[in-house]
């Protein structure tokens, strides 16, 4: 019973962001204005990318609450995949704010730098990194030799660390994700204090800068909440030495709903909510499909009521019938 209280408590948060994380993808397809600014391409790769990791995180999260052990392959795949989307955010990140820092500092040459061309290449460079580093785990993985099929059964649930088997792969993924963080951090703190530089100068646009500086501020924030998503594990392990297991288990529903699910959709609400441009259509959208949802019900509702009374009213005329022949036997 507790497992299946744990597990709609984490599922149902998560089904309502993929909910609006959907709606937003589907709302930045929408309208050509979207489809043809550099920024909007880049939020929805950013929103992709998220959207998928929250998914698969869920996925692996019901897995272990219902403790179902995987073989090994399969369970590098499913991490494989999380960590290549998982690298995509802070790169995608990177990319927005060097656009914003490029918008402010250079307006005159934005356009020229930031194509729709130009943009699709640093996604596509982004990916490429990613799943570059995705290709060298898989190639330290290899190298673990495995005796038997029996071997292949893994004993622990499915997570990122079950996967680094040898110290190599130990050490890679510490690395990784330390020059990673710290490359993204900077680059985001320089575009920061070039755009504070350049807000001060005569012939910038006050509000947009300063509306660039809460944008790449939020950044920061972004980056930071995906930074606390690499500790969610490790620090778990650490609070499991000292409490019990019913509080490890609460603090561990919190500690997810926190870091992994919720950093997942603060794109969504920041840019919706912010983006004068975004927030009417995405609103449209949201109140669309909640009158469908609403009209679909409704219609199965009345369905429902038709089918009852249709069924009542055959089953008194079959009654009535059933009557009137018994009564004409008799006479």
């Amino acid at each position: 019973m507790g497992i299946v209280m744990f597990s709609i408590v984490t599922s149902l948060p998560c089904c309502v962001f993929l909910f609006i994380n959907g709606t937003m993808l589907f709302t930045l397809r929408s309208k050509s204005v979207f489809r043809e600014t550099s920024r909007y391409v880049l939020l929805y790769n950013l929103l992709f990318a998220d959207t998928v990791q929250m998914a698969q995180s869920q996925l692996m999260y019901v897995l272990a609450a219902f403790r179902l052990r995987l073989t090994y392959p399969v369970c590098g795949v499913l991490v494989m995949f999380t960590n290549l989307t998982t690298e995509i955010s802070p790169l995608t990140l990177v990319v927005m704010s060097l656009e914003r820092y490029v918008a402010v500092c250079f307006p005159l040459r934005h356009a020229t730098i930031i194509t729709i061309r130009n943009t699709e290449l640093a996604i596509l460079v982004v990916w490429a990194f990613s799943s570059l580093n995705v290709l060298i785990r898989i190639i330290l993985l290899s190298n673990v030799p495995f005796e038997d099929p029996q071997s292949l059964q893994m004993k622990d649930f499915c997570k990122l660390e079950s996967m680094l088997l040898d110290p190599a792969s130990v050490h890679y993924d510490e690395a990784y994700t330390c020059i990673l963080f710290i490359s993204a951090g900077l680059t985001v703190i320089c575009s920061y204090i070039g755009v504070i530089v350049a807000a001060r100068s005569a012939s910038t646009d006050k509000t947009s800068a300063r509306k660039v500086r809460n944008t790449l501020l939020l950044h920061m924030v972004q980056l930071g909440l995906s930074l606390s998503a690499t500790i969610h594990n490790p620090l778990i392990a650490a609070i499991s030495k000292v409490l019990d297991r019913i509080t490890i288990v609460r603090i561990q529903v919190v500690l997810y709903v926190c870091i992994i699910i919720l950093p997942r959709c603060l794109s969504a609400l920041i840019y919706g909510i912010r983006d004068q441009t975004i927030r009417p259509v995405l609103v449209y959208h949201l109140c669309c499909q909640w009158r469908q949802y609403r009209r679909n019900n409704a219609d199965s509702v009345l369905a429902v009521e038709q089918w009852t009374i249709s069924s009542a009213n055959q089953g008194y005329l079959r009654g009535y019938g059933s009557l009137h022949i018994q009564s004409t036997c008799a006479l």
